[in-house]
């Protein structure tokens, strides 16, 4: 892997057709964070950290289930189906049964951005769900690489983020901001600030770049300027 996001395709081998909920709750723990947050690490485990904004009168969310922490689940053998954060999120978005005439936000952390499997399905759910507005903020971006060009990424993923860019969807780099309000709502601190890594601030100024050009780029496959 490379200092600009890319990692090995171990998530396209999970197999995503149905799965419980991964697992949730209200803290990570301070090293589960600074290892599967921080850009430099190549955790191969995408954890997910989202909040939810109600509108006024609105009902249907569980209160415990305002904010969450969900992360994918491999599958267990052929009894149980693995599950990827972000199909673990619909599942529970799914399952509130929000009503239609009122709108509702859900603001999402992620360790790594979506495969190309979860960004259309991503994308299908904003398209039957209008009144749902999706932002995701990605500490890296998940790119799978091929043996013979390890820095090429395959047009499948740059498809996937364009085409839920393309409905709707607020995709972008976390920034230093972002990191510290990850620290403060879904950590367990102890009361210690959050102290920003040396190359973090580089490091989300490159990604974001790379972000920026590949949700620019026509679908003719030609760099825009």
């Amino acid at each position: 892997m490379d200092a600009m996001g890319h990692r090995a395709g171990d998530r396209e081998g999970t197999d995503m057709e149905a799965g419980p909920p991964a697992w949730d709750s209200c803290l990570l723990d301070k090293d589960t964070f600074l290892q599967n947050f921080d850009q430099k690490n190549w955790e191969k485990k995408t954890y997910l950290c989202y909040e939810v904004e109600l509108p006024e009168g609105a009902s249907g969310v569980p209160p415990g289930q305002l904010k969450g922490i969900l992360h994918n689940e491999p599958a267990q053998g052929e009894q149980q189906r693995g599950c990827h954060a972000e199909m673990c999120l619909l599942e529970r978005i799914q399952s509130w049964e929000l009503g239609s005439e009122l709108p509702y936000k859900v603001t999402c952390f992620l360790s790594w951005s979506p495969c190309a499997t979860c960004a259309h399905q991503l994308a299908q759910f904003l398209v039957k769900n209008k009144h749902v507005t999706l932002r995701l903020f990605a500490s890296r971006l998940y790119t799978k690489e091929r043996y013979e060009d390890w820095l090429r990424v395959q047009k499948g993923y740059e498809d996937g983020l364009r085409t839920l860019q393309g409905h709707g969807a607020h995709i972008a780099i976390m920034t230093s901001t972002d990191f510290e309000h990850c620290w403060e709502t879904f950590v367990d601190n102890q009361g210690k600030p959050f102290e920003p890594w040396d190359t973090l601030v580089s490091q989300s100024r490159l990604l974001s770049e790379r972000l920026k050009n590949i949700l620019e780029k026509p679908e003719d496959g030609r760099q825009s300027r």
